[in-house]
């Protein structure tokens, strides 16, 4: 037995798919249920796809396909087959992935914060592996073209080679986004950006959490 607010999910993806043959985003799934955030639409999806209506396919956290359909809604003249095509086609092409906080590209700040959103990106813009994204706070990166308020979609791993970008957290406390390197027994991080110096500190004081993939920009 659906929920209600499953059920509407379930009935507002098989509108927006009958009338325009596009799924929608979270954003939209969201005001369609008048949720506060975009988590409360990821909890419905879990839900849905725990009692067998959805099916996640592998490495894509909104590429989905349907299962099945309730009795009353396939009775309606719903094409079960058709609106999996159509759900797996769209949804195949983004993928949500969560939004953990913010990270200094300047000085470090207070290291990842543990509250988390969802942001939507295309599923071109990742490869094998796990993903999250971050927000930047700070220009300390705007020779490599990464600006304040950017949204940064980071590979997790704690390797990384010389001079790739990368999510370092230091003294287990302060995350920063710097190019990485090591000389002398020591690491290096450092910015693209005139006006600060590199950090230079011994590599027990620092952990690399994921390494830079790609990044997303708004214009206001």
């Amino acid at each position: 037995m659906l929920t209600r607010q499953q059920r509407e999910l379930l009935l507002f993806i098989h509108d927006r798919l009958k009338d325009g043959g596009v799924a929608p985003s979270f954003d939209e799934m969201k005001d369609a249920l008048d949720l506060k955030s975009k988590s409360g639409i990821h909890r419905l999806i879990t839900g849905l796809v725990e009692r067998g209506y959805l099916r996640r396919l592998p490495n894509r956290a909104r590429a989905v396909e349907v299962a099945r359909l309730p009795e009353d809604m396939a009775s309606k003249g719903t094409s079960a087959p058709s609106m999996i095509q159509k759900i797996t086609e769209k949804l195949a092409d983004i993928t949500t992935l969560p939004l953990v906080g913010k990270i200094a590209a300047g000085t470090p700040i207070e290291a990842i914060q543990n509250d988390t959103d969802f942001i939507d990106v295309p599923a071109t813009f990742l490869g094998n592996g796990e993903y999250y994204a971050l927000r930047v706070e700070g220009d300390s990166m705007i020779n490599a073209g990464i600006n304040d308020d950017d949204i940064v979609i980071i590979r997790k791993g704690n390797q990384a080679r010389d001079g790739k970008i990368v999510v370092a957290l230091v003294d287990g406390m302060e995350a920063t986004l710097k190019r990485i390197y090591r000389r002398d027994g020591k690491v290096i991080l450092e910015a693209e950006n005139d006006a600060y110096k590199p950090r230079i500190l011994t590599p027990e004081r620092v952990e690399i959490q994921g390494e830079l993939s790609s990044l997303l920009r708004t214009y206001h």
